[in-house]
């Protein structure tokens, strides 16, 4: 075979990312797919399916599942979650286990370790936040973890900074199997703008709303319409389970839905690089938890 057929050979593998909530791992996904693709707060439980974001290394193709973040689940919503998270894992080619180093060890991540173990499961271990955890107190952590004796490899990084994660993706591209690609070249992720739509938004009653309100909510974009100008009218529909919910969303006078949707429009707009008009409403629906249709959207099992 000649170097110039053996370049053209193309590889393609998924690559799971697992750990606890809030460990970082959309914020991870979108630096390594270099767009957002991925919601991110603060908050916990974020992310509620799987979301794919793709990435090129050369002549290899990386998908990278975002899952949720795996916990101990209360609801049906947390189950499914968790499921889609495992499942995740189970489908892909690669895993990582990011930790959270500022955080340590903690209960979730203690949970997501014995179960890898317990099902014969390896991966590599990712320290997150690095930058901001002593030298020392990171050695040891890595020591304590690399004993669990299911790690191959670890890597160092800051998913906020970038630091470290172009070596890692360098090391990834080079585990990925040898195989066609399974997406275009210039697809980033395999949500709709749709739904992406409805994400951006959900992500900006997380970061507005302070209460435990946003996990009492969905979003749901209903309208679409590609204008003559370029420019798309969107409407989208953000469902709470109680009237008193949708009091706070609404605010005073309507100014704190207004404020939510400016912020909304204006990433939008950034995201597709064209004008919005963005509408929003409220509606309660009271068990939009337990609505099966909800749970196929989000790309969710609903007897998980």
């Amino acid at each position: 075979m000649s170097g110039e057929e053996e370049q053209e050979q193309t590889h393609c593998g998924f690559i799971a990312i697992l750990g606890a909530p809030n460990a970082g791992k959309s914020t991870l996904v979108n630096r390594m797919v270099g767009t957002k693709v991925t919601i991110v707060s603060p908050k916990v439980q974020t992310t509620r399916g799987r979301v794919m974001g793709i990435a090129i290394k050369d002549h290899v193709q990386l998908v990278f599942i975002d899952t949720p973040g795996i916990f101990t689940p209360k609801r049906r919503l947390d189950r499914a979650m968790v499921a889609a998270a495992w499942s995740g894992a189970s489908d892909a080619d690669v895993s990582l286990l990011l930790i959270d180093a500022t955080e340590g060890v903690k209960r979730d991540a203690e949970a997501i370790i014995a179960r890898m173990k317990g099902e014969h499961r390896r991966a590599h271990l990712v320290l997150n936040k690095v930058d901001k955890v002593d030298k020392p107190e990171l050695l040891a952590m890595t020591q304590s973890l690399m004993e669990e004796g299911i790690f191959d490899e670890v890597f160092m990084i800051s998913a906020l900074k970038g630091k470290g994660v172009d070596s890692m993706m360098d090391f990834l591209a080079s585990k990925m199997p040898e195989g066609p690609w399974h997406f275009p070249e210039d697809q980033v992720s395999d949500m709709t703008e749709r739904l992406l739509a409805a994400e951006i938004t959900r992500e900006q009653l997380y970061h507005q709303l302070h209460q435990e309100l946003p996990y009492a909510t969905t979003v749901e974009t209903e309208t679409w319409e590609e204008r003559k100008d370029g420019s798309v009218k969107i409407e989208q529909v953000i469902y709470v389970i109680r009237d008193s919910q949708k009091s706070i969303i609404l605010g005073k006078g309507g100014k704190q839905i207004k404020h939510i949707g400016e912020k909304s429009r204006k990433e939008l707009e950034e995201i597709f690089d064209r004008r919005v008009h963005l509408f929003l409403f409220v509606k309660v629906r009271e068990k939009w938890g337990d609505d099966p249709e909800r749970y196929r959207d989000l790309g969710l099992d609903f007897n998980a």
